[in-house]
């Protein structure tokens, strides 16, 4: 039986799009430090979840996006953390990806190197599901 007071944690994040390229982070921090990933993280008491992941990319990456509806909630159960991740579509605005926060690096890449980079299968699997929502393919 577990702790009583261990709970999954609520986390959002956003597979935004500029075209056929992806916004991705290296995650600077764990869980997962070190690996390339889509820009996203916790969400604060009383902050809505579209807020949330419009903060965390800003926050990460220094680029503004809007949201362009829900693609899917993941489990994540890694180092010790259950975290519950709510992924939004999302549209680039403006600004050119800057590590910031929580990220160690981040840039756009083209949908078709997004395996070069990308090694957990739920990431690749919500970014695949995503373009094909967002009707993006590679060039």
């Amino acid at each position: 039986m577990t702790h009583p007071d261990r709970r999954p944690i609520a986390c959002t994040g956003a597979i935004v799009w500029r075209g056929d390229e992806v916004l991705l982070i290296r995650r600077g921090k764990a869980p997962r430090k070190g690996e390339w990933s889509i820009p996203g993280g916790r969400i604060e008491f009383g902050e809505m979840m579209r807020f949330a992941a419009l903060r965390e990319v800003r926050e990460e990456t220094g680029c503004e996006v809007e949201i362009a509806g829900l693609c899917d909630v993941v489990d994540s159960v890694v180092e010790g953390i259950h975290a519950v991740l709510i992924d939004f579509n999302a549209r680039w605005v403006s600004g050119e990806p800057m590590a910031g926060d929580d990220a160690d690096e981040a840039m756009f890449v083209k949908l078709e190197d997004v395996k070069r980079y990308v090694t957990w299968g739920e990431t690749l699997r919500v970014i695949a599901l995503s373009a094909q929502q967002m009707g993006v393919s590679p060039a």
